[in-house]
């Protein structure tokens, strides 16, 4: 038998896979890193579930989290998002994709990538916890709260301390799998 964070195990086959396959496990790419940006935005005020069974509308309506495709995007483009994606619609939230793009774009100028800059909070490398109870782990942490001040400083939106832990932990910046999980050494 698999032993899983115990989140995971309250899921559907879904949630397991997405546990199994991706959480923690270190993101490079900007489009991911975008796309993860978005979706834990996305995710404020609700359960991740809500958000990952909308995952493919919202490749589909953000271009594939192409960054330039998406600060490109249209008022009208926007407002038709909020007639019937299959993406949670909430104006707020849609249009900070686009405005996020933007600044992700002012960043990749900056750095040379998104990757290169969001990975600097964690000194380019992982970091790794030893959990035993899923109590102990933060909702925040002082590295998610200066990433969130750095973040809301350059502009970007949706992007509280707790929706930074998440994505922190969402893009294995850091590596919160339970030491009984059997991806905790992954």
């Amino acid at each position: 038998m698999t032993t899983r964070c115990p989140w995971a195990e309250k899921g559907d086959d879904a949630y397991k896979a997405y546990h199994d396959t991706e959480w923690g496990v270190p993101v490079h790419d900007d489009r991911t890193l975008f796309e993860f940006l978005t979706l834990e935005g996305a995710q404020a005020g609700l359960s991740w579930h809500s958000v990952l069974i909308r995952r493919e509308g919202y490749r589909a309506s953000f271009h594939g989290y192409d960054i330039d495709r998406v600060a490109e995007m249209t008022e009208e483009e926007l407002q038709g998002l909020m007639a019937g994606a299959p993406i949670i619609r909430n104006r707020l939230k849609i249009w900070s994709v686009r405005d996020n793009a933007r600044i992700a774009q002012d960043v990749i100028a900056e750095h040379g990538s998104l990757d290169t800059y969001i990975w600097s909070f964690v000194d380019g490398k992982p970091i790794v916890n030893t959990w035993t109870e899923h109590t102990q782990v933060p909702a925040t942490t002082p590295g998610s709260d200066v990433m969130s001040k750095a973040l809301r400083k350059r502009g970007f939106r949706f992007v509280g301390s707790t929706i930074c832990y998440a994505f922190m932990q969402a893009t294995g910046m850091v590596n919160d799998h339970l030491t009984t999980c059997f991806r905790h050494g992954h």
